[in-house]
């Protein structure tokens, strides 16, 4: 299957769609699947899941079908024809690995019936706050589903390999605007006026520091801006100016407490300068936290399929994953994909220029449908 496969992951890259837009993406989705004979549900707006089977479900399956807005600059002849939307994370390949899984069950479902169903979930809305997960668990299609695994693509693990931890794979993740106001003025004459400019340096240089010194380092709280924006003019104080970026944290609890020390050590930074503060704290999401179980079940799958040394220790990441909210419901695991080819380029994630190696989708597609199967006859491992 991996030629249809690949032509579907390509088709899908060239037609990119922003999260709860992904219209296009679940039509294909649905059409394929309705053409295999099963019969997917739509969930209210974009998104579908899908039930391969017959009986209790044995174990869910998610991938997120969303893309990012970031120009695409591979070159490749499927490239994104859409200007500046792109599969720069790699949630084309999630999808197809899960389609095809899909798709495979079907098939050994109608030669030998699995005598369980699996549920496949493609998730709109990964790429925004709090996530789409959250829209998923409300219209109820985890209530039956007793067991969870997703998996993500890594472009610094070889194709072939999969990455896997026990324990937080991901952290939890916020997004944080702050906006001030004040009157304007000259430069010459700061003393004047509310001083905007200095005001947000201060802030962005010493809110890290002092959550730094407040929450436990251990938790590695990290505060990162990536947007900064005030004034016109070199000689003028302006009255407006914002900066925006990210608050993540290793641990849940310590992410918790962050949230309001954030909100709190702004205020107080803030306050010298006598300038107007708005805060925009938008909470994210919660780390994954892998279960023991679900971990093994994925690792079992990947040493028979890919071989007894396909399986790597990964890193806790930085990053923040709407699957948490899942894994908060049920036992879960997030696998992660190796998408570099052997000593090729080491890509990063959400870049324009991120190509995985489309060998990857067979490899996605062997280790989750052997977890699947595995779940459904009721081995541990």
């Amino acid at each position: 299957m991996l030629d249809e496969l690949t032509g579907f992951r390509r088709d899908l890259h060239n037609h990119p769609e922003l999260s709860h837009k992904e219209y296009r993406t679940t039509d294909r989705l649905v059409e394929r699947l309705e053409a295999a004979g099963l019969r997917p549900q739509r969930l209210e707006d974009t998104g579908l899941f899908v039930d391969i089977g017959e009986g209790d479900i044995r174990i869910g399956l998610r991938a997120d079908i969303d893309a990012l807005p970031i120009l695409e600059e591979t070159g490749l002849p499927y490239a994104s024809s859409s200007t500046g939307i792109a599969h720069a994370c790699g949630h084309d390949i999630h999808t197809t690995v899960m389609l095809g899984v899909a798709l495979v069950l079907a098939k050994i479902d109608a030669e030998t019936p699995l005598g369980g169903r699996v549920r496949v979930i493609f998730q709109p809305a990964e790429e925004t706050m709090p996530g789409g997960a959250l829209d998923v668990i409300a219209q109820g299609v985890l209530s039956e589903v007793p067991r969870i695994l997703a998996l993500h693509c890594d472009p610094r693990i070889d194709v072939g390999l999969v990455g896997t931890r026990i324990g937080a794979i991901t952290s939890a993740s916020d997004t944080v605007r702050v906006e001030l106001s004040g009157r304007g003025g000259h430069t010459s004459r700061p003393h004047l006026t509310e001083d905007l400019v200095f005001a947000l340096a201060h802030i962005a240089a010493n809110v890290p520091a002092v959550l730094s010194r407040r929450i436990d380092v251990r938790s590695a709280v990290s505060v990162v801006w990536g947007q900064m924006h005030a004034g016109s003019a070199p000689n003028a104080i302006p009255a407006h100016g914002f900066m925006s970026g990210t608050m993540r944290c290793l641990d849940g609890e310590a992410w918790e407490a962050a949230g309001d020390l954030m909100d709190e050590t702004v205020r107080q930074l803030a306050a010298p300068f006598g300038v107007d503060v708005r805060i925009e704290h938008t909470r994210g999401v919660p780390p994954v936290v892998n279960t023991e179980a679900e971990t093994g079940l994925i690792e079992a799958a990947a040493r028979s399929e890919l071989g007894p040394d396909s399986v790597v220790l990964t890193p806790q990441s930085m990053g923040g994953e709407d699957f948490a909210w899942m894994t908060q419901k049920v036992p879960g695991a997030m696998m992660r994909l190796g998408t570099r080819t052997p000593g090729g380029e080491t890509y990063d994630l959400h870049r324009g220029d991120y190509r995985p190696d489309e060998q990857a989708i067979g490899c996605g597609v062997r280790v989750m449908a052997a977890a699947a199967l595995r779940a459904v006859l009721g081995l541990r491992h």
